[in-house]
């Protein structure tokens, strides 16, 4: 299978458009309320060690991705198991994401268009981004990221004469548990979704590398979530954030300066498209790559087209509204997907230090 290299750039301004993207239309960590960007901060804390351990997994076995580690841990018939079960975890993943995006554009600008439209223009293109490899994505990510982080920041400037301080006072009222819980949120969606990435990478310039990658990717990326949803916050209260599906687009339409600068929502779209598009292109390679290998292939990018249509039509099937969907990814999303994101990534590389280990003794 052909191994693309991606530099710590490259890697890097994945993960944060990865991190932002589909978040950046949210408002994350809202069952603290008003403490929310105390929970934000707590989830990249808690997400930290994860991205250790993913790193680490990388670190073990440099040239090799998630799925090579995985049936040099368990064998081959056990690993068969556990690689359908990521396969099937990307998968869903990638349908739930495509269907934000389908939600997004078809509330706020197309309602006319039926949903499945929307959909399939943009898994069209990820079928491309796909096809062509993590290296290309990696470059287009490395070109764009600076323009979002502009925008994001200059959106946030023009907010300010419109933020109110007492929207998030007073602070730890009441008490830490919200704050935890609330933690649990952002940390599910979009934090340690970048499992993915364990996938999708598996050649990096050094063998230290990954640790580079995801730890700077997670700093920066959890560091412009924090801005955003704090800003969502400090514009239209606690009240309003809970209330409305797509805050951030709600919170731009504030800005006015001089009935000359206004109308800016399509900046907010912009980036969450940018960030939706690497997104489910990173979770279709991982889901192509899972499917190769569970049937023995060398290359993934003959399968890429019929997995992407077998999501289009598992996303448009789904769900039946845009609060059923919204009650699944808030409701049972993070507790479904924690396997995936944290446990079997944990006893993975518990297993793999310890043939590592067992491996490097043979040979003394």
């Amino acid at each position: 299978m052909n191994k693309e290299v991606i530099s710590d750039k490259q890697g890097i301004s994945l993960i944060v458009l990865f991190i932002i993207g589909e978040s950046s239309i949210l408002v994350m960590g809202l069952e603290a309320e008003k403490d929310l960007w105390l929970a934000i901060i707590l989830a990249i804390f808690m997400a930290l060690p994860i991205m250790a351990v993913y790193s680490k997994i990388h670190y073990l076995f440099p040239h090799k991705d998630f799925f090579d580690i995985i049936e040099f841990c368990f064998g081959r018939f056990i690993s068969k198991a556990i690689i359908v079960l990521f396969t099937w975890y990307m998968i869903d993943l990638t349908s739930l994401i495509l269907r934000d995006f389908g939600n997004f554009i078809k509330t706020v600008s197309l309602p006319e268009t039926p949903i499945i439209i929307i959909m399939m223009s943009l898994i069209i293109l990820c079928i491309w981004a796909v096809k062509e490899g993590t290296e290309v994505m990696g470059r287009w990510a490395e070109f764009f990221l600076p323009i979002v982080i502009i925008v994001m920041f200059s959106i946030v400037l023009l907010l300010i004469p419109n933020m109110n301080i007492n929207n998030i006072r007073p602070v730890l009222y009441n008490g830490i548990n919200p704050v935890v819980k609330g933690a649990f949120g952002p940390l599910s969606i979009p934090f340690v979704e970048t499992v993915s990435f364990t996938m999708a990478f598996s050649k990096f310039k050094t063998q230290k590398s990954p640790y580079k990658v995801y730890i700077i990717g997670l700093l920066l990326g959890g560091i412009i979530l924090l801005m955003t949803s704090l800003t969502n916050t400090l514009v239209l209260g606690i009240n309003s954030s809970l209330t409305l599906h797509y805050p951030s687009y709600s919170t731009v339409k504030k800005i006015n300066i001089g009935e000359v600068l206004q109308r800016l929502e399509a900046l907010v779209a912009l980036v969450f498209m940018l960030g939706g598009f690497i997104k489910i292109s990173i979770t279709l390679l991982a889901a192509c790559k899972g499917f190769t290998r569970i049937f023995g292939y060398n290359h993934y990018q003959f399968i890429v087209t019929p997995i992407a249509l077998f999501i289009l039509n598992l996303s448009y099937f789904e769900f039946d509204s845009v609060m059923d969907y919204m009650e699944w990814n808030k409701g049972i999303y993070p507790y479904y997907a924690f396997p995936f994101q944290v446990i079997f990534p944990i006893v993975i590389w518990g297993i793999a230090e310890i043939k590592k280990k067992r491996l490097a003794n043979q040979f003394k």
